[in-house]
């Protein structure tokens, strides 16, 4: 029993010996497959070299992996050459990742290409850096250009990946240029994944259209709540492929930020570009019994025209029905429900709402189905009354302009010595100043109007920034104003200036005068009558004007203070100035050019003036 216990300690010493001997024999293999991949010059190829330092920085090498634990079956060297090359050898230590690839979109290609392998994403495996190593193919800001090895391929469409350029779309993104800074954002496998990438008809795609609030919810958690209780949210939920989700609003790869002007969430971008595409859809529209011309009736307000022309501080459709939080009018919490509408609408207009109840807003005056009658009718009132005056006066210079044609009369010529001016010195004043702001107020408006058109574009340079647009057509009703009340206070206080307008009012020498002219026009009458310095022609263009600047100053005015009008008036009434302003802008316009023009310029006893 003695010798036995002696015995102990040397076969505990013996067989600890042998123990580190057999642990410490892959140290040796390492240096044995080094001794000959150590060297390019040794190997003889490079490809086959490793190198050791570099080695002991790669993840592998820091984890104590050897070579033989991926090159299996090497218990000798130097060995074949064939046997060389490891085969599957990841998926001894990463089974899960090899098994969730396997069932992935890159292990089914169908186009003929090779598969990508484990190293294609990661990068040579003698090489392999840490995910977060600023050299590691996988880092984040790495990432979209070892995905792009591939998807930056235009070919790649026969694969059945009909994206163009999701890579360079990518690096215009605000999530490229977050990576690029070294903030968290998203990156390719953010979204798609890493080895588990299907393809977005897949129902277990991370970018499946069911999924993508989901998988934006990984970075913008709260936002994806208020989104799930959503009109939107909660019909993407229950599976309507036709409701929006995150992608449709934002954009896939390109996503920017709402201040940028290429972002379909910009704020002049929204009707047309984001909402617009479903709500202005009539399938859609008829589909889910959603109103037809809503997108058209806010391109034809004053907040759709003022967006078209770049302002940035009138309201869009997200003003006011909210941006992820948007809900039906009948829900209480929307804010566009009926008792929530003042609120809403005083945000930009304090005080909306107050006395009356804001009524439809999506509203076009021609229908007569959803505008309010007065709206309808003030409209069809104008068309009728402008093609009846317009038309008349078109009709009456025609007639003239076709007598004079066919019996010519010699331009009445006045010696120099004998001309008088027909105008007093503050008539002319006043003219000059309502000739140069009735243009200007013409291009302003007829600007905001129709912002699509080549004449508006000057106007519009600077819209985006300070409203310039605005601001000139505004300053030119001003000096109009101010000429109307020149020449008021002109009239007042001289008296030759009264005994001269007096002129100007109608009587009945003036029907006597156009019943000759009418007489002369359909051959009846065989001279051409003689027309006094102050005809209807003079007179019934006065009065227009002075009628005409009243009504485009009192519908002005009402849609200048638009926070007093709709504090203290029915909407329906801006609807009616709206529609006032325009067609009165329409008929003081047309006037102009087809009346004013003729007698002025183009008739042949004056022309060219």
């Amino acid at each position: 029993m003695t010798s036995l216990r002696s015995l102990l300690p040397g076969t505990l010493a013996a067989s600890a010996t042998l123990f580190l001997a057999l642990a410490t024999t892959p140290a040796l293999a390492q240096d044995d497959c080094l001794s000959c991949h150590g060297s390019a010059d040794d190997i003889g190829d490079p490809a086959l070299a490793v190198d050791a330092a570099r080695w002991e920085e790669t993840v592998h090498g820091a984890a104590g992996i050897a070579c033989t634990d991926c090159h299996a079956g090497k218990t000798d060297y130097p060995h074949e050459a064939d046997a060389a090359r490891p085969s599957a050898a990841c998926a001894d230590c990463h089974g899960d990742e090899i098994e969730t690839l396997a069932t992935s979109v890159h292990a089914k290609t169908t186009d003929g290409r090779p598969r990508p392998e484990c190293a294609d994403c990661h990068g040579a495996v003698h090489a392999l850096a840490p995910k977060d190593a600023a050299l590691s193919p996988i880092n984040p800001r790495n990432l979209p250009k070892t995905c792009g090895a591939c998807h930056a391929d235009p070919d790649l469409s026969g694969a059945g990946i009909k994206l163009v350029q999701p890579l360079a779309a990518y690096a215009a993104s605000v999530h490229a240029r977050g990576v690029e800074r070294g903030e968290h954002a998203a990156s390719c496998s953010d979204c798609h994944g890493s080895h588990g990438i299907l393809p977005a008809s897949d129902p277990a795609s991370k970018v499946a259209r069911r999924n993508v609030p989901e998988t934006c919810a990984q970075c913008h958690g709260d936002i994806a709540k208020v989104f799930a209780t959503s009109v939107h949210g909660r019909a993407a939920a229950e599976g309507v492929q036709e409701s929006p989700v995150c992608t449709d609003c934002h954009g896939e790869h390109r996503i920017l930020g709402p201040g940028d002007k290429g972002s379909p969430v910009y704020a002049t971008n929204v009707p047309l570009m984001t909402c617009g595409r479903c709500h202005g859809d009539l399938r859609l529209t008829e589909k889910f019994g959603l109103k037809a011309n809503a997108v058209t009736a806010f391109e034809d307000s004053f907040h759709g025209l003022a967006g078209r022309t770049g302002s940035l501080s009138v309201a869009n459709c997200a003003s006011c029905h909210g941006v992820h939080d948007i809900l039906p009018s009948s829900d209480p919490r929307s804010h566009i429900a009926p008792d929530n509408l003042a609120a809403t609408c005083g945000t930009c207009h304090p005080g909306a709402g107050k006395t009356f109840a804001i009524g439809a807003v999506h509203v076009l005056p021609g229908d007569r189905e959803s505008a309010h009658p007065a709206v309808y009718w003030v409209r069809s009132t104008y068309i009728w009354l402008i093609w009846l005056t317009i038309g008349g006066m078109a009709l009456h210079n025609f007639l003239d302009l076709r007598r004079k044609v066919i019996s010519p009369h010699p331009r009445l010529v006045v010696p120099r010595d004998e001309r008088r001016m027909r105008l007093m010195l503050n008539f002319r004043v006043a003219h000059w100043m309502l000739m140069s702001s009735f243009a200007v107020l013409v291009w302003s408006g007829f600007a905001l109007k129709y912002p699509d058109t080549w004449f508006a574009q000057p106007l519009l340079y600077f819209e985006d920034g300070i409203g310039f647009r605005g601001w000139l057509h505004r300053g030119a009703a001003i000096v109009m104003l101010a000429a109307f009340a020149f020449h008021a206070v002109h009239l007042a206080i001289d008296r030759r200036a009264r005994a001269c307008i007096r002129g100007m009012m109608p009587g009945f020498e003036d029907l006597h005068e156009l019943r000759e002219k009418i007489r002369w026009f359909v051959g009846k009458r065989s001279d051409m009558p003689r027309s006094p310095a102050l005809g209807y022609a003079e007179k019934a263009e006065y009065l227009a004007l002075i009628w005409g600047t009243v009504v485009m100053a009192v519908s002005g005015f009402i849609l200048w203070f638009e926070n007093w009008s709709l504090a203290h008036l029915p909407k329906w009434a801006s609807d009616v100035a709206t529609v006032v302003h325009f067609y009165e802008a329409v008929l003081a316009s047309l006037a102009i050019v087809v009346w004013h023009f003729y007698f002025v310029i183009y008739d042949p006893l004056v022309y060219p003036m």
